[in-house]
């Protein structure tokens, strides 16, 4: 058994979901689990109109559905000759319920309400890609992954309940295969013990793909991306990158730690626990090689790997009593950077100064200077980029660091980090 994720570049259009059939076809009679994600931005237009929800924004609200479900509408005629087709059914009921949502009291648990509006555009996908490779003479059963994924209810960034997903998939997998040899489930989402549905955190469908792997003992798993596999650095910010053919889970891990986008971070433990291979491979040139990601370490220093994050700020953050930087003033900081859900990109401490690098988008910065204000002195420093350079030597160094002032840098024996600014 197989599992095939495919995120929302490779069904965002009707051609996408066409390739997918097209993908499968080279794996005829094999049983695959299909995970997909939402289509294109779907989830982006989710977000918009959730928020347009909890402001009273209802004309606006109504539009941007309407603008949603004509996207779908498009691809759906694209993909199916008739209309009586019951896929524009059910798309469409899935719409309405969206609609009579401006009708009905918000509860104030906004991380319910995101999971229970953004998780829409996974089941919207699913049901179109499930129908059209029924369509197509695929062998394709739909599967809920609000059935078989328990999570606890931290709601937008859902913790999985190990034991009982286990147990949930493995009731639900084998019964679903009979007289079927494709599966079609959601990425993202999963279930509480009270029904209520949840989600993994964004970009999570990897995650779910890994989840169900793990727990069906799957041969391999295979994210299919719109890149050849596991590229060494960015293309947007580096010319004349290169593929990594073959890394070990840990190297994995280190990359998606630091940033890499192409594997969301939480996908390799399930893996690697099982140790089941995962292959990241392009849906454009499926028959490539793509990159193997598995056990054996040998080859991970062939590559230097380069990771860029933009638009960071770093804080800087001294005891007003001129205080040393030990445990208990760490745990101060801390405490007060976890109730703000910050998360740290970097940090570094001396005697009388602890610093954080975060992302600027993701912390208000008056915000954090208030609530640190009555115990420390706080000073920041903005437009900042971070780069991590895997397996890195001083040509790498130096040609990253070049005309940038280096405002941190840190060295491991395999990895080295700088906090950089343009120079004026």
């Amino acid at each position: 058994m197989r599992v095939f994720k495919f995120g929302g570049a490779s069904v965002k259009d009707p051609e996408a979901v066409k390739n997918v059939g097209a993908i499968l076809s080279l794996y005829e009679g094999e049983k695959i689990i299909v995970v997909v994600s939402a289509m294109g931005k779907t989830t982006n237009k989710l977000e918009e109109i959730l928020s347009c929800l909890l402001a009273n924004e209802h004309l606006k609200f109504h539009q941007l559905i309407n603008d949603l479900q004509a996207y779908h509408h498009d691809i759906l005629g694209e993909l199916f000759r008739e209309k009586h087709f019951k896929i524009f059914q059910v798309v469409d009921q899935i719409f309405d319920g969206l609609r009579h949502l401006s009708q009905e009291k918000i509860s104030d648990k906004l991380g319910f309400e995101y999971d229970q509006i953004v998780s829409l555009g996974e089941l919207i996908s699913s049901h179109i890609v499930h129908e059209y490779l029924i369509e197509m003479g695929f062998r394709s059963s739909w599967l809920d992954a609000r059935k078989i994924i328990r999570t606890d209810t931290n709601y937008q960034e859902a913790n999985v309940d190990w034991e009982k997903t286990k147990e949930l998939i493995s009731k639900s997998i084998e019964p679903a295969f009979i007289g079927s040899n494709i599966l079609v489930t959601q990425g993202f989402i999963g279930h509480s013990s009270d029904g209520s549905t949840t989600t993994l955190g964004r970009e999570g469908s990897d995650y779910s793909a890994g989840i169900i792997a793990y727990c069906c003992e799957a041969e391999n798993v295979t994210i299919w991306k719109d890149v050849p596999g596991m590229l060494n650095a960015d293309p947007k910010y580096f010319q004349n990158t290169r593929k990594l053919d073959k890394i070990s889970f840990k190297e994995a891990m280190e990359l998606s730690y630091y940033g890499a986008s192409v594997i969301h971070p939480k996908t390799i433990k399930p893996l690697q626990n099982k140790n089941i291979t995962l292959f990241v491979k392009s849906f454009i040139e499926p028959l490539g090689a793509g990159t193997e990601i598995q056990s054996e370490t040998k080859d991970d220093g062939l590559i230097a790997s380069f990771i860029i994050k933009q638009e960071q700020v770093l804080f800087s953050i001294i005891p007003k009593d001129f205080s040393f930087i030990d445990e208990q003033n760490l745990h101060g900081i801390f405490e007060l950077l976890a109730k703000e859900q910050i998360k740290i990109n970097l940090m570094q401490n001396s005697a009388l100064s602890f610093s954080i690098l975060v992302d600027a988008k993701k912390v208000s910065i008056p915000k954090l200077l208030s609530v640190l204000k009555n115990t420390f002195n706080v000073k920041y420093n903005d437009n900042l980029e971070l780069v991590t350079i895997r397996h890195y030597n001083s040509e790498t160094i130096e040609s990253i660091c070049k005309d940038k002032i280096v405002i941190i840098e840190q060295k491991t024996r395999h990895t080295a980090r700088f906090v950089l600014k343009a120079k004026a």
